[in-house]
């Protein structure tokens, strides 16, 4: 993306990120991971593709008024809101309403090994030993998973998070074949586009939404809040800007810390129980994505929360 990095990032930056910046990326990280504990406390109160239209509704208000409007992007803009803002979240969240956060902030990392699929069948990207081993490591991660006896009734919630894993990768390709535009634009027009698709789709498959609104307490209103102020319009604007004084291949390794965070705040402030099998399945997971990014970094340039989210790097 146009003013972003690797090879046009600002001299002296390939190297690290330096302490103040490396503190800023850990604490992005950390923000996306416990999103996936706020998540599961929001949807406990309210419709969970209900609350994404809600969660746009209000990113689209912080941001639309700061940002230009990329008039020869609409038309790209409009097909990744169906892509991207419709579909993967709406598979997200419904998903991660059954099941644990914990195994999902495992299973959403499988996005990577998608993009690298994607990348070799659509962008004639030829993938090479280490990255085939890694897309097998990371997919045999979550198959471990998948066999935990407690999954047997909810492979289907499971599966739709793998869906979404999926559908964020085919976001990414969009993003990738977008060209240049300003991230935080697409964010914003694409909140504005997706909003009206999710309540649509919320109001054709979910029920009960006027009931939850009325009954829902501050959690449920903070989980919003949490998504469209600190993940979308802090930790992005963050995260963005470190893009841009930074090479994509010194910062993105930190998005490894991402599953971590989840997984640990789950355990902590939801009281999930890890097994051998999730602890085992879990870190096969990141080592095989980790193979995937060390190799191709640009691959899981995350947008808004397809750490529950796609923007490439333009120049690797």
């Amino acid at each position: 993306m146009a003013g972003r990095s690797g090879k046009g990032a600002p001299a002296g930056s390939g190297g690290g990120l330096g302490l103040r910046d490396s503190g800023l990326a850990v604490l992005v990280m950390v923000i996306w991971g416990f999103n996936f504990v706020v998540a599961k406390t929001g949807l406990a109160e309210l419709p969970p593709i209900f609350m994404m239209g809600l969660r746009f509704t209000f990113s689209a208000i912080l941001l639309v008024p700061f940002v230009a409007i990329p008039r020869d992007k609409m038309k790209e803009i409009a097909a990744l809101s169906v892509v991207l803002g419709a579909a993967h979240f709406s598979m997200m969240f419904t998903g991660l309403k059954t099941i644990d956060a914990s195994t999902a902030a495992i299973a959403i990392q499988l996005q990577v090994p998608f993009s690298a699929l994607l990348a070799t069948v659509l962008l004639s990207d030829p993938p090479g030993w280490r990255r085939v081993a890694g897309m097998a490591v990371a997919f045999g991660g979550v198959v471990l998973i998948a066999g935990e006896p407690r999954f047997a009734g909810s492979l289907w919630a499971l599966g739709l998070v793998i869906g979404a894993a999926f559908v964020w990768a085919v976001g990414n390709i969009q993003v990738k074949q977008m060209g240049g535009i300003d991230e935080m634009a697409l964010l914003a027009w694409m909140s504005v586009m997706a909003a009206p698709q999710l309540f649509l789709l919320s109001f054709m498959l979910e029920e009960g939404q006027f009931a939850a609104v009325q009954a829902a307490t501050w959690r449920g209103w903070g989980a919003v809040a949490y998504q469209a102020v600190i993940v979308v319009a802090i930790s992005y604007g963050i995260w963005y800007r470190l893009l841009a004084r930074h090479s994509v291949s010194a910062a993105v390794p930190y998005t490894l810390l991402v599953p971590v965070f989840g997984v640990a705040s789950a355990v902590i402030w939801l009281g999930e129980t890890l097994t051998a099998r999730v602890v085992i399945g879990g870190a096969i997971t990141i080592v095989g994505v980790a193979i995937i990014m060390l190799r191709r970094p640009h691959l899981a340039d995350p947008l808004p929360d397809a750490q529950i989210d796609p923007v490439e790097d333009r120049n690797e």
